[in-house]
């Protein structure tokens, strides 16, 4: 059997196993909280292992593989200062930011963060945040969907050698299809299996590569030998500012993780405290070893001369280093596992429109049936937009994850640290944060790059702060 057909054969397993969790899901979703929160309002909601595997599946996928792991290769020592950051990103969330945001949502009944967001304050702000916020998280995961798919595209056109607008719309179809089916428990199991997956590959290919390079050893002594300075320099071997903005930039991408829906979602879904402490340590656990395992990767293949696109040495590697049925098994089960991380940003994007824009609904199976209906809406809107707005994944996936972290991490983080701010501060540092992050992305320098990354933030606390003096004092 070819390459081509064993890669073809364990794609098309692995899709029938995603639609198959898509209809056992289907069974347990009747209302719209069964579709958008796995049923916690019912007492039901994720176990640890499904939502911290599911969890880190969503942050890391089609941009860590292949976005990350580019970055080391091409960029060297500095694309690591990524690390603290994204660490530093799963503890405050799921550790300072987890213990309120879930258990809000069993005494509440809360469907989506903006719910969360929006809970203490009066009807006529939470009438005018609700619809401010949806619209944002509509606007930037259009972004980030267009870049999944845009990975899986890549992916299926190097493979089979089809075009793009094939395996772009096979690849939005076989997502739609389960996703509808079985709704966030459907999509957090697949993603959890998605998360085995890769840490599987992420543990086999750099094993591979770091052998076929001679050894940790050798690899550093080639690296050493062949790159210049700069690729060895925490600053990338740029000076001043120009030095302290790359740093800065990289570190404070994992502020993003603070302010993501469909990864907050996760925390707020888990059945109980004791299991959210559990769900954190797997997260942890599980970066520790995808992390580790791609940079030994992108270093070896680097010091071993592949040939290949800075997005695309993840399959090159396979490619080469492995046995021809091997590889072609490992490429077939990362595809799908890029592919399905859609699942969770549709979910949350279609919450989004269907539930946070402020429409009501005179039954529930009403309410399941228009976040259907927006979900698919959004897909075929991220499709339009892959195939006629096409952009590097890495680039695609920060602008929106900075700016929805920018928008929403402040207001959050503090209202779970127990600060309470009114409507005009929320929404003021809501819009604040995000068109500082979305305006900064578009200006080149690294000053710049200080001010989309903790700019947004830095001023949307100010805001939230003197928002909660005056509250004190209106109380006193």
């Amino acid at each position: 059997m070819s390459s081509t057909s064993i890669v073809l054969v364990t794609l098309i397993a692995y899709k029938v196993l995603l639609l198959g969790i898509g209809f056992w899901a289907s069974r347990r979703v009747a209302s719209a909280d069964d579709f958008f929160l796995a049923g916690k309002a019912r007492g039901q909601g994720l176990g640890p292992w499904v939502a911290g595997l599911s969890y880190a599946a969503s942050t890391s996928s089609a941009w860590v593989l292949l976005g990350f792991t580019g970055a080391v290769y091409s960029q060297g020592v500095v694309a690591l200062w990524l690390i603290p950051g994204i660490f530093g990103g799963y503890l405050m969330s799921w550790l300072v930011m987890g213990p309120r945001l879930n258990a809000e949502t069993a005494a509440r009944g809360h469907l989506t963060i903006i719910d969360f967001i929006t809970a203490d304050i009066g009807a006529k702000w939470k009438r005018i945040i609700g619809p401010i916020c949806a619209f944002m998280v509509l606007f930037c995961f259009v972004f980030y969907i267009s870049s999944q798919f845009q990975a899986a595209g890549n992916a299926l056109t190097e493979v089979f050698g089809m075009s793009s607008v094939e395996a772009i719309i096979i690849g939005a179809l076989v997502i739609v299809v389960y996703c509808l089916f079985g709704g966030f428990l459907a999509a957090s199991v697949t993603d959890a299996l998605q998360a085995l997956v890769m840490m599987a590959a992420c543990v086999l290919v750099p094993i591979a590569a770091v052998q076929a390079s001679g050894g940790l050893g050798a690899v550093v002594e080639t690296l050493h030998q062949n790159e210049p300075k700069a690729y060895f320099s925490f600053a990338g071997g740029a000076a001043g500012m120009a030095g302290l903005g790359l740093v800065m930039g990289l570190f404070g991408t994992g502020l993003g993780a603070l302010g993501q829906p469909q990864l907050l979602n996760r925390i707020m879904s888990v059945r109980s405290q004791a299991e959210r402490r559990q769900g954190a340590a797997i997260t942890i656990l599980w970066g520790v070893v995808i992390y580790s395992g791609l940079i030994c990767l992108a270093f070896a293949g680097r010091a071993s001369g592949i040939e290949t696109g800075t997005e695309g040495l993840f399959f090159a590697a396979a490619k080469a280093f492995l046995p021809a049925v091997l590889a072609g098994i490992v490429t077939a089960a990362v595809l799908s596992a890029v592919m399905s991380t859609v699942d969770s940003l549709l979910l949350a994007a279609a919450s989004a429109v269907s539930h946070d824009m402020g429409a009501t609904y005179r039954e529930p199976k009403g309410a399941l049936f228009f976040g259907r209906l927006a979900m698919v809406g959004i897909a075929v809107l991220a499709v339009l937009m892959t195939l006629y707005l096409p952009k590097d994944i890495f680039s695609r996936v920060l602008f929106s994850w900075v700016a929805l972290g920018a928008a929403f991490g402040p207001v959050v983080l503090t209202k779970c640290l127990g600060l309470r701010s009114g409507g005009a501060a929320m929404c003021a540092a809501i819009l604040v944060g995000f068109f500082t992050a979305v305006i900064s992305a578009n200006v080149q320098g690294p000053v710049a790059e200080i001010i989309e990354k903790w700019g947004s933030w830095g001023l949307g606390l100010i805001i939230l702060y003197i928002g909660h003096a005056r509250t004190k004092r209106a109380e006193i």
